[in-house]
């Protein structure tokens, strides 16, 4: 079969490796849709475990089962996720599945961007495979992962209808954040960026107010269309020191600050401590999702509570598998890119 194999941004390879071989309460999946996640193109985190191949937003067919699956059979559409919880530790009974040890340690092989993937028993058993409703396009399903990680990063900081949310940061996470707290009864939305085809989207998706980080100050922005008291929950999604410096400057007292987009490791951030204090902010982080978020998620897709189809801005053939990556680490005018390795 053929594999999208990576090395770096710039240098993602078309090879050839055997089909994976499945054994006992295993699963094989045709991919048909696989998202490049802006978790991809971190060259920081990605390259010193390169060469690899990457990709963890699937949609598929199952092709072969093996002995001992009963819930799945050939045939059935299905998306997976690659990370699972045990669901019997300690934090997965507190449900905080996403500190589970296994789900830092579980995928599916060799990754997406390949014609088959070989998904584990684990993955299996643990609900971290999951039907596609007949409505639900294979593109559609794809979105599940990353959906289903804002469905979690919303229940972390404890979203509430009719408050007010400010969303740091326009790409895929931001759009499905603002489109899923819209789902959710959310009230008044502002969203940042540096590109306005970006904001514009925003304004698609459900943003009230749209805000040009690079032509206005986002401070001053969001307190004068807050009459100076600040929103109530603030969502960066990119991991850049100054939208934590936005984020806690705009927070409104009693608000919630959630840590969605990744920093490089070491990466120190200064603020001011005594209004962070004054104001009693909550300062909440999320990571990943679990077998709830995905149902949760793919349900709302299913619904069409939080549309994602119009997010697809490219559909590329597994040899440009590397232009797909360049296109997303550029940031330019491309939202969600999907990679076809059947086409």
């Amino acid at each position: 079969m053929r594999v999208a194999m990576y090395y770096n941004n710039h240098d993602v390879r078309l090879e050839e490796q055997e089909i994976p071989k499945i054994g006992p309460g295993e699963v094989l999946i045709k991919i048909i849709s696989s998202g490049i996640c802006g978790s991809d193109v971190m060259e920081w985190y990605r390259i010193k475990k390169a060469p690899l191949v990457l990709g963890h937003e699937i949609a598929g067919d199952i092709v072969e089962v093996g002995e001992g699956v009963s819930d799945f059979k050939v045939g059935d559409r299905v998306t997976a996720t690659h990370h699972v919880p045990c669901g019997r530790c300690e934090y997965c009974q507190r449900g905080q599945h996403s500190l589970c040890t296994l789900i830092s340690n579980t995928k599916y092989y060799p990754g997406g961007f390949a014609e088959y993937v070989r998904v584990p028993s684990i993955n299996v058993e643990t609900r971290g495979v999951l039907k596609l409703p007949d409505s639900v396009s294979y593109d559609e399903g794809s979105f599940t992962e990353p959906l289903g990680c804002v469905v979690r990063g919303l229940r972390v900081m404890g979203i509430e209808p009719a408050r007010s949310l400010l969303v740091l940061g326009s790409g895929l996470s931001g759009q499905l954040v603002i489109r899923a707290a819209k789902a959710y009864g959310v009230g008044k939305i502002i969203a940042t960026d540096l590109n306005d085809w970006r904001l514009q989207m925003a304004q698609r998706s459900g943003a009230e107010v749209t805000v040009n980080a690079g032509k206005e100050d986002v401070i001053e922005r969001v307190l004068a269309e807050t009459n100076g008291e600040g929103v109530d929950y603030v969502i960066p999604t990119a991991g850049a020191p100054v939208l934590f410096d936005q984020a806690m400057q705009t927070v409104r007292k009693g608000g919630t600050v959630l840590m969605y987009g990744i920093m490089t490791p070491g990466t120190k951030v200064e603020f001011d401590i005594f209004p962070f204090w004054k104001k009693q902010v909550k300062l909440v982080s999320t990571y990943a999702a679990a077998p709830r978020d995905l149902a949760e998620a793919l349900e709302l897709i299913r619904a069409g509570r939080v549309p994602v189809a119009d997010m697809i801005t490219h559909r590329l053939p597994l040899e440009e598998t590397q232009k797909g990556f360049e296109l997303v680490a550029s940031g330019g005018d491309s939202m969600k890119v999907i990679i076809e390795p059947q086409r």
